[in-house]
């Protein structure tokens, strides 16, 4: 199993990623940055500024070049810790774009010019994001040897953020050596440091982890709670990166759990976000996972589809382990599928990816050298290259000083272009985004989606949905009373506090038809808990209508009272037509659903015998049997008055 371990260290090697600036905030550092008369620091931390507020917003490419002129100007201006600190964001786009070698190359510049500095925090912050290549590499042995080294040094700085991030790295990698109690301790230590220090979102990655942790030990609902917590905490401070991390993870878990259509829905969220981020290896993870889920439904077309894309995802990312799970999963499929000839392919893959990643300590040894050689090597080689630098410096300040003003003008031009193709795009996708809004108002999104790739839907057959009608009593008799405007304004209340109820408790709206209204539980995506979330949403329907009549009778006006009827059964979902879509579903299901709404009595939550032997037993309900109630079409059916214990 494949879970999706957060990323614990920003691109600035320990410092919270802010919020995106606003356009006022980011107008305002492109003039700073652009302003000669303004001193070279400041001007180097505002363009740094607008570089941390696209770090994830946009194209790694893009990020990187940024971060490449600042580099040039910080060596223009002979600004050395900005230098590194200009080297360590070269290094991180690069690791985002699993360009290991370049990574490496930048990360031992910065690490070579904080030590000639003698500015320890920022060797620390170098020694956690090498931790970070080797971990990204496989070796995680060694990384907590740089994680360790990296702790030493910010416990001695008293440095409470880096502490912290340090903490949670060690204990990622101890959990991908399957030490897992060590990697609990880790986690526990950053939330007690994060909690210090009232940082939400360093708190939050180690509950991820927590949460990841109890999956791999089997505890799923533990797993599953952590997972739901940490979601709803990364919509409040609106950190998209976790989110899809959370809602990665919540897929595997349901998975685990046998949940196959709730675990591809949270699958197809985070993919819509890792795609949107550029990020080929939680792209790779994802779809090795939405290929166990279609696998283990019996769906190996759909299968071997994902399985596929984690395999080309997997080739771009260049880690082991999405090599790894990406090879297991497309031997799995393609053996269920009786192709052995590509099985065994993809099962050689996977032993070689395999073995790579679990060889003894002294092949680790032997990675760690060879990288601290490499490390050994390019010091020395950066060393000379400094040198020789110097000694053409006086003749390069002569020509970088007739370019300087080129360059400014052409950062700036950069920033503005960037500037305005990030609003094109947001425009354009502010546009796109409210046509979605008006699909889904009409269609559920699984239906818009697939008439968006296609130009139509199919309809299909679902075998279990429960079914909810209500309709109002007395509704003739009011429009004798009221005027047409003042009827439709009534309905319009109603059924709109119906579709925010319907909404919450995760029905589907189908239709209203006069002063009925219809809904339905447990699609277009099939659920298990269908039957008492149509009865919960019914109890709040009831609710409102009766804390309405009693405003109206106070009021001296004329009110609604309503019945609720609800079946449980089979039905064929889909649209039909080719103008003015409407999802909608057809079956015996309905019509007895309709009749459990007419044979109902006013107040009363009415259902069925089917939906009675799925919710009998759910604690909190209770029922009054009705016996067998003449159904008009139906003869006689078992009903059940459904209430709150």
């Amino acid at each position: 199993m494949r879970t999706f371990l957060p990323l614990l260290l920003n691109a600035f090697g320990m410092v919270c990623l802010a919020q995106n600036q606003s356009t006022v905030q980011r107008d305002s550092l492109q003039v700073i940055w652009s302003d000669e008369r303004i001193p070279d620091t400041a001007r180097f931390d505002a363009g740094i500024e607008l570089v941390r507020d696209i770090i994830y917003s946009a194209p790694p490419d893009s990020g990187l070049q940024l971060a490449r002129e600042l580099l040039y100007f910080a060596q223009e201006h002979h600004l050395d810790p900005q230098r590194a600190e200009a080297h360590i964001l070269c290094g991180t786009f690069n690791n985002r774009l699993s360009r290991w070698d370049s990574a490496e190359s930048h990360l031992l510049r910065a690490f070579d010019l904080y030590e000639r500095l003698g500015q320890n925090r920022g060797k620390a912050k170098v020694m956690n994001s090498l931790g970070n290549a080797l971990a990204y590499k496989g070796d995680h042995v060694k990384s907590i040897d740089y994680y360790t080294q990296g702790l030493r040094i910010a416990e001695a700085e008293n440095d409470s953020n880096l502490i912290a991030r340090l903490l949670g790295n060690i204990g990622v990698s101890h959990y991908e050596q399957g030490d897992l109690e060590r990697g609990l301790e880790y986690f526990n230590r950053r939330i007690a440091v994060a909690d210090r220090i009232g940082d939400r979102q360093c708190a939050l990655e180690a509950y991820i982890c927590i949460g990841i942790t109890r999956q791999k030990q089997g505890r799923l609902i533990d797993a599953r709670a952590e997972f739901i917590k940490s979601l709803g905490i990364a919509r409040e401070i609106n950190d998209v990166l976790s989110i899809q991390v959370v809602q990665g993870n919540l897929g595997t878990v349901y998975i685990d759990q046998g949940d196959y259509p709730k675990a591809l829905a949270y699958l197809d969220s985070s993919l819509v976000l890792a795609e949107r981020q550029e990020d080929p290896m939680q792209i790779a993870n994802i779809y090795s996972e939405m290929a166990r889920a279609h696998h283990l439904q019996g769906n190996e077309s759909a299968a071997l589809d994902a399985a596929r894309k984690a395999l080309s995802s997997a080739e771009i990312a260049g880690v082991l382990e999405n090599w790894r799970d990406a090879a297991k999963i497309n031997y799995t499929v393609l053996k269920a599928m009786g192709r052995k000839s590509e099985a065994l392919d993809m099962h050689e893959l996977y032993i070689t990816m395999r073995d790579s990643m679990t060889n003894d300590d002294n092949k680790k040894r032997m990675m760690s050298q060879s990288f601290e050689y490499e490390f050994d090597k390019k010091e020395a080689l950066l060393t000379a290259e400094q040198e020789k630098k110097d000694a053409v410096a006086t003749e390069e300040l002569r020509r970088k000083n007739l370019q300087r003003n080129a360059f400014i003008g052409g950062f700036g031009l950069m920033m503005l272009l960037a500037g305005t193709f990030f609003f094109q795009r947001n425009r354009i996708s502010k546009a796109r985004k409210r046509s979605d809004e008006l699909l889904l108002n009409i269609l559920p999104e699984e239906i818009a989606e697939e008439l968006k790739e296609k130009g139509s839907a199919e309809a299909v057959q679902i075998d279990q949905v429960t079914v909810l009608f209500t309709d109002f009593k007395g509704f003739t008799a009011m429009s004798e009373v009221l005027t047409p405007k003042q009827l439709v304004k009534d309905l319009h209340e109603c059924f709109s506090a119906f579709d925010h109820i319907c909404e919450k408790h995760g029905l589907e709206k189908i239709k209203t038809i006069g002063d009925a209204y219809m809904a339905a539980g447990g699609l277009p995506t099939p659920n298990s808990t269908h039957a008492t979330d149509v009865i919960k949403a019914a109890f709040e329907m009831r609710d409102f209508i009766a804390a309405g009549k009693a405003h109206k009778i106070t009021a001296g006006l004329p009110y609604f009272e309503i019945r609720i009827g609800i079946h449980t059964g089979p039905v064929v979902a889909g649209i039909v037509g080719v103008k003015k879509f409407q999802y909608d579903i057809w079956g015996d299901t309905v019509n007895t659903a309709s009749r459990m709404e007419s044979s109902g009595e006013v107040g009363q939550v009415n259902i069925s015998e089917a939906t009675y032997a799925l919710v009998k037993d759910e604690p909190g309900l209770s029922f009054t049997s009705r016996g067998k109630v003449q159904a008009k079409g139906k003869g006689e059916l078992e009903m059940y008055f459904v209430q709150l214990a």
